[in-house]
């Protein structure tokens, strides 16, 4: 078993505390804003302009004109700011932001993140994660534990263009939450009936547990 993409975002959601502002990369983090607790307040930025970013739109609510730097339409809650996109950047830059959850293609034992091109691919740009991961204090990674391939996203080394060295601190995936330390990768929770075995054979570098991991639960509220 592993967990749905709903519960991966609301697990995350559960990492997240009153009054923390936080950057959401593409993909799987866009899930995280309908599942934060109702009994805290936190401020989504998104590096195209955005302060206050809320759930996605029902689709009464869709605005073409109001989207989050994956050009995803989205909505804003009460007290949101717009500005330009080089002040945006100039809040990450500016160490103001506590969280960013970014997906991931690789991350290394070390922490080493690759999540902005496959070489040969055609991509758009280089995005503003490689701006994010050097000036947020704590970076999360959320994304599926395997790539769809079956290969392990979790490595020894990255073998794909890096993003940054050293810069994730946790990794939460459909099957576990692991911890990026000094020492190396530490295996805190699994998913509810995944065996620590499974989780080891999904991943590509070593797995360290201290003690017997616990079960992955979404927290009361979210």
């Amino acid at each position: 078993m592993s967990w749905s993409r709903d519960e991966l975002a609301a697990r995350v959601a559960g990492e997240l505390h009153d009054g923390q502002y936080v950057n959401l990369g593409v993909g799987l983090p866009t899930l995280i804003p309908d599942h934060i607790p109702a009994d805290i307040t936190v401020v989504l930025h998104s590096e195209n302009g955005i302060l206050g970013v809320g759930p996605y739109p029902r689709r009464e609510d869709l605005d073409a004109d109001l989207i989050n730097a994956g050009k995803e339409t989205v909505t804003t809650l009460p007290g949101a700011a717009f500005f330009s996109s080089s002040s945006s950047f100039g809040i990450i830059r500016g160490g103001h932001l506590d969280v960013a959850v970014l997906g991931a293609m690789q991350v290394s034992a070390a922490g080493d993140l690759a999540n902005w091109t496959i070489p040969g691919k055609m991509i758009k740009g280089m995005g503003g994660a490689m701006d994010l991961v050097h000036g947020v204090e704590q970076i999360f990674v959320m994304m599926e534990h395997t790539a769809k391939d079956g290969s392990a996203k979790i490595v020894e080394q990255c073998t794909l263009p890096l993003t940054g060295k050293h810069v994730v601190h946790q990794i939460i995936t459909d099957l576990a939450v692991i911890d990026v330390t000094a020492g190396g990768l530490v295996l805190r929770e699994v998913a509810p009936g995944v065996t620590v075995d499974e989780v080891r054979a999904a991943t590509g570098a070593a797995l360290q547990l201290p003690r017997a991991p616990a079960t992955m639960h979404i927290p009361a509220g979210v």
